[in-house]
């Protein structure tokens, strides 16, 4: 994917439209700073209004650069590599992993799966997740050595879905009483 220019006249839509919402927290800075009501801003000083100004547009910015970071995630957790993060951006492979060096997860192997133990009602459960799909599974053994798992190809949006389902198991397998 090619970074995406802008016409001309979408710039000055964009423009305008920053600067609209711009405006209401540029007023609000200048009132706190100067103790004048946001409608009297205009009428203090214009070194002091317009550094009021640059404050809010450095507001704006760090929002801007902390919504980018997720949006990288966001797509790093839907399969974009760097390669394509770099692209979009207008950058590097290389460039894109250092501006945003845990958007993409890193799976050790291909298709490998990390987990962890879970104990309850005397039995046990592995839950495992799938680092290619980001899914959660799960296998178990209960207290009474019944051996259950997820169905054949399932796999749970969540680690704790996939928990909850071994803990149902593990609770239906409590170990009888001789």
């Amino acid at each position: 994917m090619a970074s995406i220019e802008i016409t001309p006249e979408e710039r000055a839509e964009l423009t305008k439209a920053l600067t609209d919402a711009l405006n209401p927290l540029a007023a609000a800075v200048r009132s706190r700073r100067s103790g004048q009501s946001t409608a009297r801003m205009w009428d203090a000083d214009p070194v002091e209004v317009t550094l009021s100004v640059l404050a809010a547009w450095k507001a704006v910015d760090a929002e801007v650069k902390r919504l980018t970071a997720l949006a990288a995630a966001t797509a790093g957790s839907y399969g974009a590599n760097y390669e394509q993060l770099g692209a979009a951006w207008g950058m590097t492979r290389q460039g894109a992993r250092k501006k945003w060096p845990d958007a993409v997860p890193r799976p050790a192997t291909a298709g490998a799966r990390t987990g962890s133990s879970l104990e309850l009602f005397g039995g046990t459960a592995e839950l495992t997740q799938n680092q290619l799909s980001g899914g959660w599974a799960w296998t178990a053994e209960g207290a009474d050595g019944a051996r259950g798992a997820a169905e054949d190809g399932t796999w749970y949006a969540t680690k704790e879905e996939a928990a909850a389902h071994a803990g149902a198991f593990l609770r239906e397998h409590l170990a009888t009483l001789p």
